[in-house]
Formats: C-alpha cells, structure tokens, sequence
C-alpha cells in the first residue's frame, strides 16, 4: 500500500512510485512507435491506403470506457470490503482480549509473565497468531515465524498439518472456552459474548476467503482488455488523416488512459497480494500485535512498521 502525502503540481504529474506506468510501459511504447510510423506513412501499409473516421472509435470508446469504470468499481468493491473486514478482525480482537481480561475469573491480573499456562494469556496471544495465519493463509505462504512464538508447542506442531490455520486457532480458542465453563471461571451469559466475538472474527476470516477464491470473471477481463488493446493500436489509422503529426501524442495521452485503467483492475482486484497497490496486511497484524501485547503488559512489544520507500507492506 502507498503510504504518502498527495504531491502537488509538477510533483504529482512526475511521480511514478505507486503509478502503473511501470507495468503498462512496454505497452504504450510499442503502441506510440505504431502510431509514430502510421504517421510518417500517412496510414499506408505496404502501399495500401487504410483508411478509417473517428465515427468508429466514437462509437466504441465510450462503451468501453463505461465498462471498464465498471469493473474498476467491481474491483474497488472487492478491495475496500477486504479492509472493511480486516478493520472488523482488529476490533474483535481487542474485544476478545478485553473480554477474555475482564471476564474470566482469575485471582491476579493477566500478564504476559503468567505464560501460556494460563489460558487468558493464551486466548489472547492465539488472536495476534489468527490475524499472522490469516495473512499467510491469504496469500498462500509459509507460516509466519511470529507464529511459533505465541502458541504452545503441541499447537504449533498441529498447525504443520492443518490446511486452514485459522480456523484451527479458533478451534482451540473454543475449547478453551469450554474448560472455563466447566471450571467454573466463567459465568455461562458472559461466555456467550466471548463466543459471538470468536464467530465474528472466523465470520470475517471466511468472508476473506470468499473474496479470494471468486475473482472477477475472466472471461469478462479478456474481454476488455483485448477491446482496450485493440482500439489503441487501430487508433493511429483513425487520427491521422484528421490531425497529422499530432496523432502519436494524442494516443499515447488514450492509451496511457486505457491500459492504465485496465492494469489498475487487475492491480486492486486482488487486495490480499503482496504488490505496492495491495493492503498492507503486515502492517496491521503488526498493529494487533502490538496492541494484544501492551494489554498483557508484554515486555517485548514490537515497533510499528514504517512504510519503505512510500510502501507499506
């Protein structure tokens, strides 16, 4: 994710950090040189005259503008739940180690010195690894090495042969649950809001996985970005009978446009990569790191990250 202030004037029109320009270059190049030689052969190819109006680019570029505003708002729609969810796993997870403080019966306080033995301190530090495993799981690496740190050893060898790591985590965060119940630490009514945060925070995990497993259908991408390459490199012939020299200045201006648009649906469709246009998921486990910790009064709380190079991973 591009973390920056908004440069002004000459800046903004220069920056090219965080810009697809970078990806769509071979792009527009090739389709300016197109356009560059159209111009200087007056539109003859092979001394055959090709002779084309702008009526048929009127006619198709409009369309094809207003659909491909379409699947970028599908796109956006796709990237901006995405936070939406991820921002609802951070407040549960505060909420659940608030409760997990408050509501489970304890004779002292619960502290990070107490260790894992103590299942207050184990419910919360499960939730900092639910959020590392759901990064991971999202975008399909290995576990994290925070991980190994923040559960105990049997768990932590369990997790080698699971395929969902989340949801393994709030298996054991239900069980949990249930031995306080049975012990008596915990008053039934009350566990009921325990539970409602745990279902929210696998409700946002799955809803996670929805978004990544169903992509916007590729039939539909094909199909505009062939339209959109298409009428860039057929526009040449268009313009230049109509305003000469001016004509590779002006696609290149169209395609920039064009393929731009096109590389940027394909950029955010995804938000759970690891590119500069993605969210940045390891920035806000970072945050639930650290907030779950300071709550134990943990001696070891880790910086927040810093965007490098205006990123933000």
């Amino acid at each position: 994710m591009i973390v920056r202030d908004r440069p002004s004037g000459l800046k903004l029109f220069l920056s090219l950090r965080g810009s697809v320009l970078p990806r769509i270059l071979p792009a527009l190049i090739l389709n300016t040189v197109i356009a560059t030689l159209v111009t200087l052969t007056h539109g003859d190819l092979f001394n055959i005259k090709i002779t084309l109006t702008t009526i048929p680019f009127s006619m198709i570029g409009l369309p094809l503008a207003i659909f491909l505003g379409f699947r970028n708002n599908a796109a956006y729609d796709r990237y901006w739940e995405a936070r939406k969810l991820w921002g609802e796993l951070v407040l549960r997870s505060r909420n659940l180690a608030r409760q997990c403080q408050s509501l489970i019966q304890h004779p002292v306080p619960a502290t990070a010195a107490l260790g894992l033995d103590d299942v207050r301190v184990r419910m919360v530090y499960r939730a900092i690894a639910f959020s590392y495993a759901l990064k991971d799981l999202l975008r399909n690496t290995a576990p994290s090495p925070e991980i190994s740190t923040l559960l105990t050893k049997t768990e932590w060898e369990q997790t080698a042969k699971s395929t969902n790591i989340p949801h393994l985590l709030m298996l054991s965060m239900g069980r949990d649950v249930r031995l306080c119940l049975d012990e008596g630490r915990l008053d039934p009514c009350l566990a009921n809001s325990i539970d409602a945060t745990l279902s929210a925070m696998g409700g946002a995990a799955a809803s996670c996985e929805r978004i990544r497993g169903t992509p916007i259908p590729f039939s539909y991408t094909l199909l505009l970005h062939r339209t959109a390459y298409l009428y860039c490199f057929l526009l040449p012939f268009g313009l230049v009978d109509t305003i000469g020299f001016m004509t590779p200045f002006v696609v290149a201006i169209v395609a920039y446009t064009f393929f731009g648009l096109d590389a940027l649906g394909d950029e955010i469709e995804e938000p759970f990569g690891s590119e500069i246009n993605d969210l940045a998921l390891e920035a806000i486990c970072r945050g639930v790191e650290i907030n779950l910790r300071e709550s134990l009064a943990d001696d070891y709380v880790p910086a927040p990250l810093e965007a490098v190079n205006y990123c933000l991973t």
